[in-house]
């Protein structure tokens, strides 16, 4: 009986590393000293093993461990010569500094950010950024987290992670890692973007100095109105019958800012936008001009898509039980779940056939270390298992090769 062809000499895992540049990570490993002082279990093994844990949604090194004794016999395709012992890697995250792995995430971005992103109708969609921030909460008060105390005295810490998003490539383009009781406003004095960018965020940005800088580099920002936020109106645009049926109420050119404090001033537009559907009022903020009230309102309504990116980070990778209790581990685990992340993402694109992200991050977990052909399967899965009955019912011929 012919195998089937699905059949490949390589494990999914191993096919996955294939996007990997193992020279670079050695190089990135020796610029943040990541080998000092280990003998045995470089940083190359402490990622697979790290990524082996996240594919596997482990919840425990014993479980990390257990699952990679149970496949000894093919961690040789990895690149890995011994199975890890829970103290090594208990050792590894907690020593092996983090910024190796943070490295290794944008240098692998870097790498297939061509591939990544979407075709869409709309140019500025090519623009857009997204900024926001969600915070992890953990199992002890390691970072500490917002938030009143609570009455039994069992106060648990936090880490939140502050992101910008290419809305087009739909994976985190920047991540900065503070405690969970961090302001959000530090976040933007790390975003740097080129003249032209397009930034949306919620309401809790409210640095009006970085709002100027942003509209001095040529970079436009779309935000919410904040409550009692002191406005002062100087014109009103003319809305057009068409925006008016669309829901646009109101189009005003402001100044952000009290009147009577030492504060910077910002010159704005504000747009009154009512949602039929939610029967809701939304007031959004703009140092844009040119675009239309009804684009603006659309450019906001993007800034959805980075809650649906932390909703699907948090519900696919292991980020309720970490295998570490410092910070340093901790940091670890997140970054190798977004390293994961953005590994899904790039062979969600490259395969021709439409995936869910959820089923496509199932079947990688099920079948890990399972011998078949990655490609041939997510392309075609019923045609091939199809192809492989029929070769498995024709009669066995003479000369068949």
């Amino acid at each position: 009986m012919s195998k089937s062809i699905l059949f490949t000499g390589q494990p999914i895992f191993n096919q996955i590393l294939r996007f990997f540049s193992i020279d670079q990570i050695q190089r990135l490993s020796r610029k943040f000293s990541g080998d000092r002082y280990c003998k045995k279990f470089k940083t190359y093994d402490h990622l697979i093993v790290m990524l082996y844990a996240i594919f596997n949604r482990c919840t425990s090194i014993r479980e990390v461990v257990t699952g990679l004794l149970a496949c000894h016999t093919k961690l040789q395709h990895l690149g890995i010569q011994y199975a890890v012992k829970r103290s090594t890697l208990s050792d590894a995250n907690s020593r092996r500094n983090y910024q190796v792995f943070e490295a290794i995430y944008y240098d692998l971005h870097k790498m297939h950010a061509q591939t990544l992103p979407d075709s869409h109708s709309r140019k500025w969609i090519s623009r857009l950024y997204i900024m926001d921030s969600t915070t992890i909460s953990l199992f002890q008060e390691i970072l500490k987290n917002a938030g009143p105390s609570p009455m039994n005295g069992k106060r648990k810490g936090g880490i939140k992670a502050h992101t910008l998003v290419k809305a087009d490539q739909d994976v985190p383009q920047l991540v900065c890692m503070t405690a969970g009781a961090c302001n959000d406003t530090t976040f933007m004095k790390e975003i740097e973007l080129s003249p032209g960018s397009i930034l949306t965020f919620d309401r809790g940005y409210n640095d009006y100095k970085r709002l100027e800088y942003w509209t001095s580099k040529g970079v436009s920002w779309v935000t919410r109105l904040r409550a009692l936020s002191a406005i002062e109106v100087i014109t009103e645009n003319a809305v057009s019958d068409y925006q008016f049926h669309n829901g646009i109420l109101k189009d005003q050119k402001v100044i952000m800012g009290h009147p009577h404090k030492r504060i910077t001033k910002v010159n704005a537009r504000l747009i009154t936008y009512y949602d039929a559907k939610q029967q809701r009022t939304f007031q959004f903020l703009t140092n844009d001009m040119k675009f239309s009230a009804l684009t603006i309102s659309e450019i906001y309504r993007h800034r959805w898509q980075i809650e649906i990116l932390f909703k699907r980070i948090k519900q696919n990778y292991p980020l309720r039980n970490f295998l570490g209790d410092n910070e340093n581990a901790i940091r670890i685990q997140i970054w190798c779940a977004l390293i994961a992340d953005l590994l899904l993402k790039i062979i969600q694109k490259q395969v021709k056939r439409v995936w869910s992200f959820a089923n496509l991050s199932s079947m990688i977990r099920l079948h890990l270390m399972t011998y078949i052909n990655l490609w041939l399967f997510l392309n075609k899965p019923e045609a091939i298992l199809m192809s492989s009955l029929r070769r498995r019912d024709r009669p066995p011929s003479l000369f068949a090769t």
